[in-house]
């Protein structure tokens, strides 16, 4: 008797116990995937491209994607996910879906690797009201053709006739984007690269906009480009040189074999990547102009290279390499005070390869100023500085052997003259005078 009323108390807990982890299983997760999509904007057409990405702690099995209009539901995107994950994120394209202008719902559901449902697990389905929108955005410039130099600055003033997720200027593929100013208009200060000829310069600018439904506008942008002759030098390198380029700058090339192997790697390799750094800069800018006026030199100072000189280097009388002078070299005394050239923003202090200690100063719309082979900084990143105002010392840093500043103008990250910018009549000419502006 005991014995009978045991195993039905045993039996009567092992069916509690399975009845509970078979609850805990089935109804642990009763809620869908979280379901976000990105650009959240409420456009799309033919050219979109929607990235939607779903959660949930019990893993995403499916997603299926359409567009609900008219009481039908139009098939657009479906996905099994061989790997049930806790995150997952497709890329879905509207381009062979056939729509006309106008509202729809788009639908998106996604179910989850849970046991609800007796294995079938949760549901969630999210209904967003879209438009899809076709018509491509119209800029219209208020600027006539830009006047840009090889090697200078070209700046265009424009509007576009409907909200847009990014435009700018197409040099080739690399995009500069255009600001919004408060009245609406953008305004974009694109360079004219010193390793570009005019007709390819020419060839290559476009001005484009893309909307918020992902429809491109893109157009030839004609401007009076302008040659501009750039000095040339042959420089013979001595061993001594080079053996002090590697005593001071080894570090930058600790595999070189040879003080020629590391004083090339510095020239090729370490210019490369510091030049990629500043393009990265040079997009940390304000969307207002920062700056009145011409930029101000070094006081008292005599220039002692130029914009873009071409250094062909040659050593025992081969030539082993060459480089190009982005900036322009102003001596005057040891350790003399360097002034901001103009209002702005410091983006960058620090040691930079080739630049030794650098100073960036953000002057709006991506227009930047650079000061290198400083012997002392003193300024912060985040500091706002007026014009004038001393942010450090001239020195030898980096790759120099006499004390000077290295002084260089950004656009859009790449390095154009200075002279531009130093000159109050090419900025009243050029930028203020196009725009209805003052300058001094």
């Amino acid at each position: 008797m005991r014995f009978r009323t045991f195993c039905s108390s045993f039996l009567f807990i092992i069916l509690l116990c399975a009845l509970i982890f078979g609850g805990y299983t089935f109804f642990k997760d009763l809620d869908g995937p979280e379901i976000s999509i990105f650009p959240d904007n409420g456009r799309i057409s033919q050219n979109a491209m929607l990235r939607v990405t779903m959660k949930d702690p019990s893993g995403i099995r499916s997603v299926k994607v359409g567009i609900r209009k008219n009481n039908a539901l139009i098939p657009v995107f479906t996905k099994d996910f061989d790997e049930i994950l806790p995150e997952q994120t497709v890329e879905v394209s509207f381009r062979d879906v056939q729509l006309k202008e106008g509202s729809l719902d788009l639908e998106i559901r996604s179910k989850d690797g849970s046991k609800a449902g007796f294995g079938q697990g949760n549901t969630k389905t999210l209904l967003l009201p879209f438009r899809f929108d076709s018509k491509p955005p119209y800029i219209s410039l208020k600027t006539g053709a830009p006047n840009v130099r090889r090697g200078g600055t070209g700046m265009v003033s424009f509007e576009v006739d409907e909200d847009v997720e990014k435009c700018g200027i197409l040099i080739d593929s690399y995009f500069i984007p255009a600001y919004k100013q408060k009245d609406g208009t953008y305004i974009c200060f694109f360079p004219f690269p010193y390793s570009m000829t005019v007709p390819d310069f020419k060839k290559a600018l476009q001005i484009t906009a893309t909307d918020l439904a992902g429809n491109v506008t893109q157009n030839q942008l004609h401007v009076l480009a302008y040659e501009r002759r750039f000095k040339t030098d042959k420089i013979n390198i001595s061993d001594e040189f080079l053996q002090m380029v590697q005593a001071k700058l080894g570090n930058l090339a600790p595999m070189a074999r040879t003080p020629l192997e590391c004083y090339l790697y510095i020239n090729n390799t370490e210019r490369l990547a510091n030049s990629r750094e500043l393009l990265a800069i040079g997009r940390d800018t304000a969307q207002a102009m920062l700056w009145e006026g011409r930029f101000e030199r070094l006081p008292r100072s005599a220039a002692r290279a130029g914009f873009a000189d071409h250094r062909q280097l040659f050593y025992k009388g081969s030539q082993v390499g060459e480089s190009y002078h982005l900036g322009y070299d102003f001596a005057s005394v040891r350790n003399a005070e360097v002034p901001a050239a103009n209002n702005g923003r410091v983006v960058y202090t620090g040691t930079m390869g080739i630049y030794g200690n650098l100073i960036v100063i953000d002057h709006g719309l991506g227009i930047m100023s650079l000061y290198s082979h400083l012997s002392q900084i003193m300024v912060q990143k985040g500091d706002i500085v007026t014009k004038g105002k001393i942010i450090g010392h001239t020195g030898t840093t980096g790759l120099a052997f006499g004390d000077h500043l290295h002084f260089g103008i950004l656009c859009a990250g790449i390095e154009v003259t200075p002279l531009e910018w130093i000159d109050a009549k090419w900025i009243r000419d050029n930028i203020t005078g196009r725009l209805g502006k003052e300058a001094n």
